[in-house]
Parts: structure tokens; sequence; C-alpha cells
């Protein structure tokens, strides 16, 4: 396939750009640093400095979207807010309007979301039939989602993805974590008994493998994996794993001054199963925490 890609620089894509080259795909990847595509993904990617240099006469077999500002990038001030809204939504406006007038329809668009669709619903289990509760994180995703939803009028097969907490090497959620924790000076967050939906980086890049080849499967998939665990239980797998201990939480009270609204994020609890794309037969290759982080710390 011919595969336009947004935020294909980013930690996700510096995973999946490989993966679908090794797969035999042509990439063209969109980044308003057109010199750092190359610089990060090789010279086998072309780089697209601007949507909107594309024509009507240009053709991709498949749209992949996963541009948008770094959620944990810093206070949800309104003008953080802003940013995060404007980051996801006019380039995913700017795809769709590409859509609109190309002679020849890409067949499937993959479009970016997140678990923060589902808001802070504590213990209660969670697929991609239930509904979200109205904050920030729901606006934001909700938002994303109906943009990219658009595409369907014009006869486009569309995956959302609802994407959880992201296990990697160099980057995502993780990263800032490690040198605290191997220090000793890790722990839970609030009372830790909050969910957090994970997913190992390399089961994300082979959902959407998936997503792009299978064109039975469309509409909203959770990308988690199938076991998700506690902040408690988290903070004590992630100690263990490197051979520290876990006993400096982090309490509420100092959290939400602290960080604001942006402490929904670590705060609120979401108990995200990905029952579609277990209905779809799809093996996950790592189904349990300690298996994941193994992977990425020896790495």
């Amino acid at each position: 396939m011919k595969i336009l890609i947004t935020g294909g620089t980013g930690f996700i894509g510096q995973t999946l750009c490989p993966a679908l080259l090794s797969a035999g795909h042509t990439l063209i990847v969109y980044s308003r640093t057109p010199e750092k595509v190359n610089a990060t993904l090789g010279d086998q990617v072309t780089p697209l400095h601007s949507l909107q240099t594309l024509s009507e006469s240009d053709h991709f077999d498949a749209i992949i979207n996963l541009a948008g500002a770094p959620i944990f990038g810093g206070r949800w001030t309104d003008k953080r807010k802003q940013v995060l809204l404007h980051s996801r939504i006019d380039i995913t406006q700017d795809l769709v309007q590409f859509i609109a007038r190309a002679q020849s329809k890409p067949k499937v668009f993959l479009s970016g979301s997140a678990i923060g669709f589902y808001g802070d619903q504590g213990d209660t289990i969670l697929d991609e039939t239930s509904a979200g509760l109205e904050d920030f994180g729901h606006q934001l995703c909700a938002e994303w989602e109906q943009e990219a939803e658009k595409v369907k009028q014009y006869g486009v097969r569309i995956c959302l993805l609802r994407t959880g907490l992201v296990v990697g090497k160099n980057g995502g959620f993780l990263q800032p974590m490690i040198l605290p924790f191997k220090l000793g000076l890790g722990g839970r967050l609030g009372n830790g008994k909050q969910w957090m939906p994970w997913i190992h980086i390399d089961d994300h890049v082979a959902i959407c493998l998936e997503l792009l080849n299978n064109i039975e499967l469309e509409g909203t998939f959770n990308l988690t994996a199938p076991n998700p665990v506690t902040n408690k239980v988290f903070a004590q797998t992630l100690a263990k794993t490197l051979h520290r201990p876990a006993f400096l939480p982090a309490p509420e009270w100092v959290l939400k001054p602290l960080l604001g609204e942006m402490s929904e994020l670590l705060l609120g609890s979401q108990r995200v199963m990905p029952k579609r794309i277990l209905d779809a037969n799809y093996q996950f290759k790592f189904t349990k925490l300690e298996a994941a982080l193994l992977k990425v710390l020896q790495d």
C-alpha cells in the first residue's frame, strides 16, 4: 500500500513506520519539520511538509492519523487545552478535506483517539459500547473522533484507535517514571485504586497492521491489553522489575494543586477492555504487565 501518515516521528510512529516498511508498504510522512522525518525514520520514507499541497490527483491506499500535541506536555490551562484540541482536530480536518476532493479515495483511515474518551468511571468495566463521562479528556477525544468519522460519507472504512497507556522504549508515559523508580523514589499515585489500561507498543503496532489489512474491521477499537491493572499494582510491578522498593506514594492532595485539571490523567480510572479486537481473534503478544515491562527494560 501507499500510506500517508501524520505523527510518524512521534513515539508510536517511530515503531509503526519501520513495521510498515518491513511489510513492503510505501510511506509518505507529514511533519511540520520535514527534515526530521528522514533523520528519524530513514531515507525510505518520503517527507511531506504541508497537507495543503496535496492535489485531487494524489492517491493513497490508506491514511494513518496519529498527530497531536503531547497530552502530558503541561498544565491544562485554557491556552494549553486549545493547543491540544487544535493540534488534533485541525490536521484531521485537513485530511478529511483532502479525501473529499481526491479523485481516488483511500480504502481505510486509521485515526487516533484515547481511553480518555471514557472519563473517570472507577471500577466499571468499559468496552467500545460504553458511554463517556463529560470532562476535558472526553471532549478532546469525542471531537477528534467526530471529525475523523466524516470520511465515512466518502465510502472510506474508518478505524478509531482508543489507545491506552503505551508501554514502550524511549518515550511515552513510562519514560519519566523509570529514573525515580530506579532511585527507589517511586510509588502509587493517590490511593492507587485507579485502573490503568496499558498496551505494549508491539501489540499496538500489530493491531494497526491488522486493522489496515482486514476489510471486515471498522469502527471503534480499544487498543489496550486484556488485563488492566490498578495504579498500585502498576507501581509494585515496575518496582519489582527494577528490583527496587515502591514506598513513596504521591498523595492526591499534592497532585491536584500541582497539576490542576491534568491530574485527571493520573488519578482518573478507566477499566477498559479491548472487546472488539479480541472478538476479531487478535492474539496479544503481551497480556501480563510484568512481561511487557521486562521486554521494554531489557531491550
